[in-house]
This record gives structure tokens, sequence and C-alpha cells, in this order.
């Protein structure tokens, strides 16, 4: 198992596979973004993408997105979903 030092959550964890896309940006995510994070990620993505309507085709909403990744994983103020509350685990 490969490991990471995550930005996110300041600890050795599991890291990706392989760079979740090519060039520089994703060759820095999969030296410093652990697994977990990195699907975390995703799913937030999606939720801001839909919530904001953003056209992925929009080199601005790709700018966007791409600012709000760096805030998620630095663990700053990244955009919240309005009116989501996440589920409750059951124990």
């Amino acid at each position: 198992m490969r490991t990471v030092n995550c930005i996110k959550y300041k600890e050795i964890l599991e890291g990706l596979a392989k760079p979740p896309y090519p060039g520089p940006k994703g060759q820095e995510i999969f030296e410093s973004i652990s697994k977990k994070a990195w699907a975390e990620w995703l799913n937030h993505q999606t939720m801001i993408i839909n919530e904001k309507h953003l056209n992925m085709i929009d080199p601005s909403s790709r700018a966007l997105l791409q600012e709000e990744m760096t805030k998620f994983m630095q663990s700053n103020d990244y955009a919240k979903v309005e009116g989501y509350v996440p589920e409750k685990k059951s124990s």
C-alpha cells in the first residue's frame, strides 16, 4: 500500500493508486492527498457543481472548482452546500 502525508488530515494515510488527472496538478495531488481526502472531495465537488449549476466546459467554472478544491484540502473556508446536513452514522 502506498502512503502519503495528507495535507488535509496532516497524517500519513493511504495514497491514490495513480494521479487523478494528467499534468503537474495531478502529480501534486497524487503526492500529497490521501485516498480518503480525495473521495471526500469528489463527493463535495459533485454537490458544488450541482448547487452552483457549474458548466464544466466553462473555464471560469473549472477555475472556481480548482480554487475550492485547494481550500477544501487545506481545510480553509471552502464553499459549503446550502441546506446540506450530512447523514448521521448509525452505531
